[in-house]
């Protein structure tokens, strides 16, 4: 599909780059890599969403294909650094269990993130929301453990701020339940998130998880403050999936963009932008 990339802007909008847990990445956007039509069009959407920063599930069922296809075939070391997640774990023996799992895989092929994880711990299949109990416990034994860990949970900002406590190197709360596309539901818990999480540590990462359906609601959380967004679904199982992916990367510079420019003020009555003082026939308010 001819779509060309992000246009290069002027060096006067760059930007701090982000960095997690000691790695440096480019991108804010972070991708999955489950739910494509196939492994050649996952490829195509990683490229397009400029993503360095990819998550996999570590699973042996997720990992390889009903074709026998092994998707670390398809991701280049040299080129993603792999985010090991524990999806589909609803325990946090299960999700420890994995993690480490993911942790030796990734040794094994030299990749930089080898000792990060991406930790959910489900509450229930049907809502695949976080079980705050199980995700707190496994947070704290993996951080014991040596790993850094990226932690989904909700947008409760309490759970938010124990997470960080228990040494959680990234708190993600959601914009709404995985996959569903709803977008962000609750800006209000998000800013009292970034509030409680960056009040005496502005470089501390926050990250949407889950809930994106497209690109405005990347641009909607980047424009709250929050590091970086997420997603997979949304691109995954758009009708064109590789445009949907360069929709991402634009929305996600933008939003960001707009976030270090600040917006004006909401106003309830109208602000002129040229003067009308001394215009003829300009009505005058009167008491």
């Amino acid at each position: 599909m001819a779509v060309g990339p992000v246009p290069v802007v002027d060096a006067a909008l760059a930007d701090r780059p982000l960095r997690v847990a000691g790695l440096t990445l480019a991108s804010r956007l972070v991708v999955g890599t489950g739910k494509y039509p196939s492994m050649a069009s996952m490829v195509r959407c990683l490229e397009a969403a400029g993503a360095d920063c990819v998550t996999v599930a570590v699973r042996r069922e997720r990992l390889v294909t009903a074709a026998g296809e092994n998707i670390l075939e398809f991701l280049d070391p040299a080129r993603y650094t792999l985010l090991p997640n524990t999806a589909g774990c609803y325990s946090a023996d299960d999700a420890v269990r994995v993690a480490r799992l993911g942790r030796e895989l990734l040794r094994d092929l030299g990749n930089p993130g080898a000792e990060w994880v991406k930790l959910e711990v489900l509450g229930d299949p049907k809502t695949l929301l976080p079980d705050p109990v199980g995700t707190l416990e496994a947070t704290a034994r993996l951080v014991a453990d040596g790993f850094a860990v990226l932690v989904y949970t909700s947008d409760d900002p309490v759970v938010a701020r124990r997470l960080k406590a228990a040494g959680a190197a990234s708190v993600m709360p959601a914009g709404s339940p995985i996959g569903s596309g709803q977008g962000i539901l609750n800006p209000a818990n998000l800013r009292i998130c970034l509030e409680m999480l960056k009040g005496d540590d502005p470089d501390y990462p926050v990250i949407v998880d889950a809930g994106v359906g497209t690109a405005s609601d990347v641009a909607a959380a980047m424009e709250l403050g929050v590091d970086g967004v997420l997603l997979n679904t949304a691109i995954a199982l758009a009708a064109e999936p590789e445009r949907m992916a360069h929709a991402m990367r634009a929305a996600c510079f933008a939003g960001r963009q707009a976030f270090l420019a600040g917006r004006i003020p909401r106003r309830l009555y109208a602000s002129a932008s040229s003067p009308v003082d001394g215009v003829i026939g300009t009505p005058r308010h009167t008491e």
